[in-house]
């Protein structure tokens, strides 16, 4: 051929990564500029049809080819040559076409081996390949490998190292990179994620550490956190678990976030009659017995990731010591006063009964085997001394009614202070509609002297020689059980309990532990004369149901926490679901259709797609390679009319509402808002439209794109930490930034060349089969046998319909 020039047609500038248009472009530059032969480059014309081919090489013969290595031939002439060559030359373009393109193509090929498989070609034909035409197809296959890894990894090969630095040295290569450099968009070489390589704004950053002890700061807002303390004698299900800690785990969680001084204090409540009776049926000591249920407990939390600063238990030399010093002061200020009471007493066993104890006839429906609080026939609540025929549960006697002398805290003279105290904390600490409700009642109806003892041996005993063979009644102990379990946790208890000024107290419990904190519990700190921390917001939950029923474990029934674990759906899902269904003013119900609905069409659907999209396009490395680019300062100043500058906006206006509804403790609304937020960021992107598009086109606003939606995945991060934490963990760890606070307003913290970390999906679909199993296994002995019998779990309407008129109902 002569020596006149051709002309490259570009469709765009290529992206200069390892991909076959980048390769093919440089293959011909190298032919050109060892043939002398001058290149210009041109655009196709705009009217015609988009072509999918990203170049073509036109010569002045009128000839045009598209494929890269026919390009590379023709312009050498490659044809024209002896017949052994021609086959030499051949082989060795079949060779780099099929072999070695395909090799270096793929990401995931190991560096060393493509590296080892031309080592071993070059070899074996003398340390080159068939003529300068094959060097020059080899040289820009490799060139985009070559140009991004550690130059030790190529002198590991001297044969490869040796015949790379020949042609690269060459200047008419030089020429004709740089040439190739003016055409294409740099290299992008991907940088490993470390702290040093980081760009964030200083002070942003959050630890929590449980090891580190907490006192309250004065001059900041001190917050001290309190869930109902579980009882010991059973594992917690679903309803146990958002009615109380995880409740206060998410305001803890919150309060932290927002660079609050916060401690969240819990354990388990091991005194009481149930102890006495679960560790008689289980055959061990109620020491063994709580032994055994508070690491039970412990494990569950633990995995559903609840951040106590500590977890506890009543049964300590602290909590006696403390139930004690507050009984005594009330006692000597004159709010207890002794009455008696006629209880079962069984002189075989030489003890008064409590009701748990006892078993009789139903007086109402003369059910033989009701219990002396309840019948489990009718549902009829019994005082134990009315049960026809009673008979001792622990040894069949029949017991015989005793007069008993015990003490009672008089509320009925500390109404007017409990009132007093009410109004000014359910108003200044905002407490929750049923809250308010079920306190009113109480106070409305009148405080009666309730009893706060017990005829028991598990139990803090009663410091007086007149009641030394009793014990305080749980409910009277159990609420200074948070006090005693901050003790053990600091000897400095009192800096947060004793300290009304500096202090707040926020707790949470389901709906019928409300008394015992809004009236019980106040009126006993105030009785003691103490400047005790009263409590400032009570937030409680209604009931959380399963499916159609109750959760219960004698029947199967349910999801209890050891359940969960056992699913395979991380704690996070788990975690999501039961605060988007907390049942904050009326019950809620558990369904596993909405369970799966809410993991594939929310956490999938929304933050995981966000996010997965955002970090994906950040870290390819024919664009930005994980390095975050700068924003347009015009395009998202004050007042701009972009969509980055309403989007911008439009985030501080909804992170002022989540901050606002999480202060007042609405949880559940909290979450809403920042559902409503991860919504908004999926919408900017596809108002934007991020693509390779808008990258090769409109670089400076898809600069601003990805890095307003980089950072704003940083505060969406901080804003979901209170819910579900490991994957805010995760979304930190994928940005290559330590978790962050809160902050009042949407900031750029991620700064022009931060190096973000590796993408990874935050969560994965259910499947009907996973959920079909879950509803089998978890709904009861009946759901299980019907599905192992190939029964229908769930009627379908028609079902169900069906069998009412069979049953004759309307």
């Amino acid at each position: 051929m002569t020596n006149s020039p051709i002309v490259i047609q570009l469709a765009a500038k290529a992206p200069a990564t390892n991909t076959a248009a980048a390769s093919g472009l440089l293959k011909v530059l190298l032919a050109a500029a060892y043939n002398d032969v001058a290149v210009q480059f041109t655009t196709p014309d705009t009217s015609a049809p988009k072509s999918k081919v990203s170049f073509r090489v036109q010569f002045g013969s009128g000839l045009e080819l598209i494929e890269p290595n026919a390009a590379v031939r023709y312009i050498f002439r490659s044809f024209a040559g002896p017949l052994t060559q021609r086959m030499a030359l051949e082989a060795a373009f079949e060779w780099e076409d099929r072999v070695l393109a395909p090799l270096a193509l793929n990401k995931d090929t190991p560096v060393a081996t493509l590296f080892a498989e031309v080592e071993g070609k070059l070899e074996g034909q003398g340390g080159s390949f068939a003529s300068l035409d094959a060097d020059v197809a080899v040289f820009a296959t490799l060139y985009h490998v070559v140009s991004r890894v550690d130059p030790k990894e190529l002198r590991a090969f001297s044969a490869l190292s040796k015949w790379y630095s020949i042609i690269s040295d060459n200047c008419k290569t030089a020429s004709a990179i740089e040439q190739y450099k003016q055409y294409t968009t740099p290299v992008v070489i991907r940088q490993a994620p470390t702290p040093e390589n980081r760009k964030i704004a200083t002070d942003v950053a959050f630890e929590f550490d449980p090891a580190k002890v907490v006192l309250p700061v004065p001059g900041k807002k001190n917050i001290l956190i309190t869930s109902a303390l579980p009882y010991v004698n059973n594992v917690p299900h679903l309803g146990n678990i958002i009615g109380s800690v995880l409740s206060a785990d998410v305001f803890a969680r919150y309060a932290r976030a927002r660079n609050l001084n916060t401690l969240y204090i819990c354990g388990t409540d091991e005194y009481g009659t149930a102890t006495e009776t679960k560790a008689l049926e289980e055959g061990v000591s109620c020491q063994e017995l709580c032994d055994k249920y508070n690491a039970l407990h412990r494990e569950v939390y633990e995995w559903f990731n609840i951040s106590f600063n500590y977890f506890g238990r009543t049964t300590t030399s602290k909590q006696t010591e403390i139930v004690q010093e507050i009984f005594l002061k009330c006692h000597k200020n004159g709010y207890t006063i002794e009455q008696s009471l006629t209880q079962l007493y069984c002189e075989k066993c030489e003890r008064f009964l409590a009701d748990r104890y006892v078993e009789g006839t139903c007086p109402k429906c003369g059910y033989d085997d009701a219990r002396g609080d309840q019948c489990d026939k009718c549902g009829t609540l019994i005082n134990a001394a009315d049960l026809i025929d009673p008979r001792c549960k622990l040894d069949s006697n029949r017991p015989v009614l005793r007069e008993s002398n015990h003490l009672f805290i008089d509320l009925e003279k500390l109404q007017r202070k409990c009132e007093e105290f009410v109004e000014r904390s359910s108003v200044e600490g905002k407490w929750s509609p049923n809250g308010i409700q079920i306190t009113n009642s109480w106070l409305k109806e009148g405080l009666k002297p309730r009893c706060i003892t017990r005829d028991l041996k598990w139990g803090v005993p009663v410091p007086l020689e007149s009641m030394k063979d009793k014990v305080f009644y749980v409910w009277f102990d159990a609420c200074i059980g948070y006090p005693s379990i901050t003790a053990n946790y600091t000897k400095e208890w009192r800096q947060w309990w004793q300290n009304p000024e500096h202090v707040r107290l926020y707790q949470f419990m389901g709906k019928d532990n409300v008394p015992f904190h809004t009236v019980v519990f106040p009126s006993v700190e105030i009785a003691t004369g103490d400047r005790y921390t009263l409590l400032h917001h009570i937030s409680t939950t209604e009931y959380l149901n399963y499916e159609d029923g109750k959760f219960s474990k004698s029947r199967g029934v349910g999801v209890f926490g050891n359940n969960a674990k056992d699913t395979g759906v991380p704690p996070d899902v788990w975690r999501y679901y039961l605060l988007s269904n907390r049942p904050e003013s009326s019950d809620t119900v558990f369904t596993w259709s909405d369970f799966v609905s809410r993991n594939n069409n929310e956490l999938l659907a929304n933050i995981g797609n966000l996010v997965n999209r955002i970090t994906k396009f950040l870290d390819s490395t024919d664009k930005y390679g994980g390095v975050l680019p700068p924003a347009d300062p015009a395009r998202i100043a004050p007042g701009a009319q972009t969509a980055d500058r309403a989007f911008i906006d439009d985030v501080n206006a909804l992170l002022a509402r989540y901050i606002e509804t999480m202060d007042n403790v609405h949880l559940r609304a909290g979450l809403r808002i920042a559902m409503e937020l991860s919504a908004r960021g999926n919408q900017y992107l596809q108002e934007s439209k991020l693509d390779n598009t808008l990258f090769t086109e409109h670089r400076s606003v898809c600069d601003t794109v990805v890095n307003l939606t980089a950072n704003f995945v940083y505060l969406l991060s901080a804003v979901f930490h209170p819910y579900i934490p490991a994957t805010s963990q995760s979304i930190a760890q994928q940005l290559n930034a330590p978790e962050c606070f809160i902050t009042d307003t949407f900031k750029l913290v991620l700064l022009p060349g931060h190096v973000i970390g590796k993408p990874k999906y935050l969560f994965t679909p259910i499947s009907e089969k996973q959920e079909a199993g879950w509803r089998s296994k978890f709904g009861g002995k009946q759901v299980q046998a019907e599905a192992e019998t190939g029964a229908t779990a769930k009627p379908s309407k028609k079902q169900q319909k069906q069998q009412k008129q069979k049953n004759g109902e309307q």
